[in-house]
């Protein structure tokens, strides 16, 4: 015990004597050096726990010549797949020993992006994710504004050229419309996504060519806001129209859980007349009525391979190599069946 009966504070030279190596060497795994083998490392972070040893981070912010602070844009966190990106982005910087600085911009504020650089940067950050999945909130500026920060794009443009990781929702979408193919539908219609969303352009473009591979147009394209309530009303239009289609598909789960409310509504069985598809594969669609086929999306993924990608970039500004897909995977349930 210390002077006046306080508890010493541990030190990483008693993590080292603790696992029997070098002061380096739990220096190493603290930052991640992927040098220290994998049952040394596991060692010392068993210690490190135990001990309840806790980091000078001053200390080692200046033998590092870093912050250990990263910068999280978002923007949409009020719809599931950019609050589950957020959430497994910012897991993935503290696992890798990150403290992260955090700004959720307006889906329509024209000036939040700048004001929200402004403020972020007014801080010392080793580097910077954006989540970009608003055509109308400009990667290319956040670029412009961060002179030289490493930055990774998270759920951008498919395609992309600039560092980005995205879930390939192209093949998601190709993935759904060829199930409901394979199931004998050739009447099929689309409810699709915001228009200044990446991830709804991507999945209709995807949708149109898993259809155009078979020679199928859709047979209708309605448009809708992600939530329910547009998905009720789209499914509506669609059915009011007189449109004959016996497949539906929908650009996320919310949407879908509503076109099968308003189809239900109108007197069709799901999947008896119409079989429905989603995308995302929320924790409530496998308890959908009927249980929710659709295109999974793996957030968990999306998080760690950002993370390690920008830990790169920091690294070594030269690692950049363009887009990193991460594959979706489609789940198939009761939502679908064979055209009657």
């Amino acid at each position: 015990m210390a002077e006046g009966g306080r508890a010493r504070r541990v030190t990483m030279l008693d993590v080292a004597e603790a696992a029997g190596v070098s002061y380096q060497t739990v220096s190493r795994v603290i930052n991640h050096h992927p040098s220290v083998k994998p049952e040394t490392r596991a060692r010392v972070l068993d210690l490190i726990k135990q001990l309840n040893y806790r980091p000078d981070r001053a200390a080692r912010s200046l033998a590092a010549h870093r912050s250990w602070t990263l910068a999280v844009i978002s923007c949409g966190i009020e719809f599931y797949g950019p609050m589950q990106m957020l959430i497994n982005i910012e897991h993935s910087a503290r696992e890798a020993g990150y403290d992260v600085l955090n700004a959720n911009l307006g889906l329509h504020q024209g000036n939040s992006l700048h004001s929200a650089l402004d403020r972020l940067f007014s801080w010392r950050v080793d580097g910077a994710l954006l989540i970009a999945s608003v055509a109308a909130q400009s990667a290319e500026h956040v670029i412009a504004q961060l002179s030289g920060t490493p930055l990774i794009l998270i759920d951008t443009a498919y395609g992309s050229s600039a560092p980005s990781v995205i879930i390939d929702q192209h093949a998601g979408g190709v993935a759904a419309a060829r199930h409901l193919i394979d199931l004998g539908h050739r009447e099929i219609a689309l409810i699709c996504g915001p228009v200044d969303w990446y991830g709804a352009l991507t999945r209709r473009e995807g949708w149109v060519a898993g259809l155009r591979d078979a020679g199928i147009a859709p047979a209708l394209i309605e448009m809708g806001d992600w939530t329910p309530a547009s998905g009720y009303q789209a499914a509506a239009r669609i059915v009011d129209a007189g449109a004959r289609c016996t497949g539906l598909l929908v650009g996320n789960d919310a949407m879908a859980l509503g076109a099968i409310s308003a189809l239900k509504a109108r007197g069709l069985a799901v999947p008896g007349d119409v079989s429905v598809t989603g995308f995302d594969d929320m924790p409530e669609s496998a308890y959908f009525d009927p249980p929710l086929t659709t295109v999974a999306q793996d957030f968990s993924a999306l998080g760690r391979q950002g993370m390690a990608y920008l830990i790169e970039l920091i690294g070594d500004p030269e690692a950049a190599n363009g887009q990193r897909l991460i594959p979706p995977r489609l789940v198939v349930r009761a939502s679908t069946a064979a055209r009657a």
